[in-house]
């Protein structure tokens, strides 16, 4: 990896353990070995970094969301969108950790304007896809809860980015399983359960 990208990651890493507000440039370039003009030298300011950060995250969701068509009625098509938001929080977590316990405190932030707007789409989308207030709140229960769970969790196994690939397999079946599950209309699990 490049200096640049040790620089986004150890930024990423310590905006998600420390905050944003309570990360320094000087933090960033004592971790990564440099001084801090060197830091500045790679990233303008700490806003920069933070785009850096977590833009790329941003921008996957943005065209998962792109790649979505009419609606999630389709059980294909539903599983697609399924599989494809469990690697997004698998692949983010610390971007979404981030969002999620900081973006409220974080307002006038452009990165962080980018990821409600992202948010509100995602809103939008899914209000216009499904027609009762119950399937409703159970997509903002399964993608919500889910992205919570995965963010908040506090075993280390879960929030590093580098375990065990048999672990990782069990976490993204099991979290596919169970937001799948969630998201299939009651009418369908009524018709499964009588079969």
């Amino acid at each position: 990896m490049s200096t640049h990208d040790d620089l986004r990651d150890i930024a990423l890493a310590e905006f998600a353990v420390a905050g944003y507000a309570g990360t320094s440039l000087q933090r960033i370039a004592e971790i990564a070995g440099l001084s801090k003009s060197s830091v500045l030298y790679h990233y303008d300011s700490k806003e920069a970094l933070l785009q850096a950060a977590i833009g790329p995250a941003i921008d996957r969701m943005d065209a998962i969301l792109d790649s979505l068509g009419g609606s999630l009625t389709d059980r294909d098509d539903r599983h697609a969108f399924i599989v494809q938001f469990v690697d997004f929080l698998l692949a983010h977590r610390l971007e979404v950790h981030m969002f999620i316990n900081q973006g409220p405190g974080l307002e006038d932030v452009p990165v962080i304007d980018r990821a409600n707007a992202m948010v509100v789409k995602l809103a939008t989308f899914f209000s216009s896809s499904v027609g009762t207030v119950e399937d409703h709140l159970r997509f903002g229960i399964a993608l919500g809860g889910a992205a919570y769970v995965l963010s908040a969790k506090q075993d280390d196994a879960l929030r590093d980015q580098q375990f065990g690939e048999a672990a990782q397999i069990e976490v993204r079946t099991a979290l596919i399983t169970i937001v799948t599950e969630l998201l299939e209309p009651v009418s369908l699990r009524s018709a499964q359960a009588t079969t």
